[in-house]
């Protein structure tokens, strides 16, 4: 039981309860202090952005030359392909449906939110895009020059970041969370709007498995196996995602659902099942696409421009390659081309990081099983390009 109640989705579900209640009872001099406490939060949380996004996409690129395997460019490029696949399958859906679900934006007869008691501005390092660039260019650069004590740095800054979000960001988060909630309940805004966000995480779930179909499709043609070899061992690896909704404490068990299907070559699947299990999200930005195309609707009144998720879309499967491994990190990582693409104020983020954060088990889960599909595809293309285990190099 004491499990339940510390994790994360249970605090996140007590965080909307409770800012629900706070705003929909609390006077005017209360909630004075709750969107100053809001405001200082967001600063908090804003802050790390940056951090974040040199923090694990530049140790990410840094270490691609470390690993020799012939199938590296491959296994990075299919990862690539699958997430920025999801996420236009996933808006060319929105687009679609997103209209047809009726929502009304909340700009008009709001109640007025009370003045900030102070104002604590806490500016970021640098830009977000800035943050990514540099991401960029360090990673490729240290590759290129092959500098092992920057890697090794870069490797130890990785883990500062990581603390930083394991013991500010994410314990914050709730009480970023409530606030926002109790916000937007004040104002009027969130009443009508709580049944569209349980369509929403249903039509995510539909596109998931959508999305793992044709993805073992795909791999079933490249490596000209049947694919449903991989996909039926794969249900208690789709389970321990769900209960955990964590890829590292997943891998074990998709280590050894895949070791029992017979079209995957061993040698293969101990290189990729790992690999894919940092670099392949396509469950989680399938449904952050969506979802930001919802909350824009809800909040401006209208879907993001072709254009801007575009420019999203490229740049979110760059994010997810280098996202950090805890609950919520595809959004997490991603928070700055909310921001600055999308133009999302705190209010809209918040929303992402929680109608996010209460399904993340299943983007998880669909991540994980989506890679045994690019296994499959992977020990196709070894076998096509002749690519022999050690084991078989080193007979005569």
């Amino acid at each position: 039981m004491k499990k339940v109640f510390d994790s994360l989705i249970f605090k996140l579900v007590l965080a909307v309860v409770i800012g629900l209640l706070i705003g929909f009872y609390a006077p005017a001099s209360f909630m004075n202090i709750i969107v100053t406490l809001k405001y200082i939060l967001g600063q908090v949380i804003f802050f790390a952005v940056p951090l974040i996004i040199i923090g694990f996409i530049a140790p990410s690129i840094a270490k691609l030359k470390s690993n020799a395997s012939k199938l590296l460019g491959y296994a990075v490029g299919f990862a690539y392909i699958s997430s920025v696949g999801a996420a236009t399958f996933s808006a060319i859906f929105g687009y679609m449906l997103i209209p047809k679900l009726s929502i009304q934006s909340t700009n008009e007869g709001l109640r007025q939110l009370p003045e900030l008691i102070f104002k604590l501005d806490i500016p970021q390092i640098m830009p977000v895009m800035s943050a990514l660039f540099l991401s960029i260019i360090l990673g490729l650069a240290i590759a290129w020059t092959k500098a092992d004590l920057f890697e090794k740095l870069l490797d130890q800054f990785q883990n500062i970041v990581l603390s930083l979000v394991n013991r500010i960001v994410i314990p914050l988060l709730p009480y970023f969370i409530a606030t926002t909630f109790a916000s937007l309940a004040y104002e009027g805004s969130i009443t009508n709007h709580l049944p569209v966000f349980i369509k929403v995480i249903v039509i995510v779930l539909i596109g998931h498995f959508i999305w793992l179909a044709l993805l073992y499709a795909i791999g079933g043609a490249i490596s000209g196996k049947n694919p449903m070899e991989v996909l039926k061992h794969y249900g208690p690896a789709y389970l321990t995602a769900v209960g955990s909704m964590s890829s590292a404490a997943t891998l074990p068990v998709a280590l050894e659902c895949a070791k029992k299907s017979k079209v995957l070559r061993k040698d293969i699947l101990n290189f990729s099942v790992p690999l894919c299990s940092n670099i392949h999200l396509c469950g989680s930005v399938l449904t952050e696409v969506f979802f930001v195309m919802v909350v824009s609707q809800i909040l401006y009144g209208k879907l993001p421009s072709v254009s801007s998720m575009v420019i999203f879309i490229i740049l979110l499967g760059v994010f997810a390659i280098g996202a950090p491994g805890v609950p919520g990190g595809t959004v997490m990582a991603s928070l700055g081309l909310i921001t600055s693409v999308l133009a999302f104020n705190e209010t809209g983020t918040a929303l992402i990081l929680t109608i996010f954060a209460l399904q993340d088990s299943f983007g998880t889960a669909c991540n994980v099983t989506g890679d045994g599909a690019l296994t499959l595809m992977l020990t196709g293309i070894a076998d096509k390009k002749n690519i022999k285990s050690e084991e078989e190099s080193v007979e005569f």
